[in-house]
């Protein structure tokens, strides 16, 4: 089955189990690509939602785009669906508590110790985080089990200077800086 994402592109949907490698042995692959760590928030409606992703990617410079990708079994992957707009928050080397607060299922993410606030529209956004990005949602696209969110970046705050959580090996880890030689 082809699904049409746009005029100009399509997806192939395998409507049954593709061959490859088992789950177990991508996840394995994966363990070993660090990758940033992140927090997606968005509030649909309903009130504000979020999950901790590593699959945040730049996509384009003219327009800035990004995507992310949400597995459609998650108790966020709803809210995302109807979100207008996104922002991404780049999680400090120092907040390896948030990112599991945003991993965990069943409970309140945005109770406190979580501080947060809006945004001039709305969107949900940290509070000490080392940046954030506002986006525009511009696409879903179907892809297994999990979508693909393709969004332009509207807005961006940094705190210079600060390091990125990273996630690696199954555990969340920083860079330290390079010793003068």
């Amino acid at each position: 089955m082809t699904v049409t994402v746009s005029s100009h592109a399509s997806v192939e949907s395998p409507t049954r189990t593709a061959p490859g490698i088992s789950p177990e042995r991508f996840k394995q692959a994966f363990r070993r690509y660090p990758a940033g760590v992140v927090v997606v928030t968005a509030d649909a409606g309903p009130g504000p939602v979020g999950f901790t992703a590593t699959s945040l990617t730049s996509l384009s410079l003219d327009p800035p785009l990004v995507s992310f990708g949400i597995g459609t079994s998650t108790s966020s992957w709803p809210h995302i669906e109807r979100a207008r707009t996104a922002v991404v928050n780049f999680l400090g080397a120092e907040q390896q508590s948030l990112a599991t607060t945003f991993a965990t299922s069943g409970i309140d993410r945005f109770a406190a110790p979580t501080r947060w606030s809006r945004l001039p529209g709305g969107e949900p956004v940290l509070g000490g985080v080392a940046g954030w990005l506002r986006l525009v949602v511009q696409s879903i696209v179907p892809a297994g089990d999990h979508r693909i969110v393709v969004a332009r970046v509207e807005e961006s705050w940094l705190d210079e200077g600060r390091s990125p959580l990273l996630f690696h090996d199954g555990s969340y880890h920083s860079l330290r800086p390079a010793r003068d030689q």
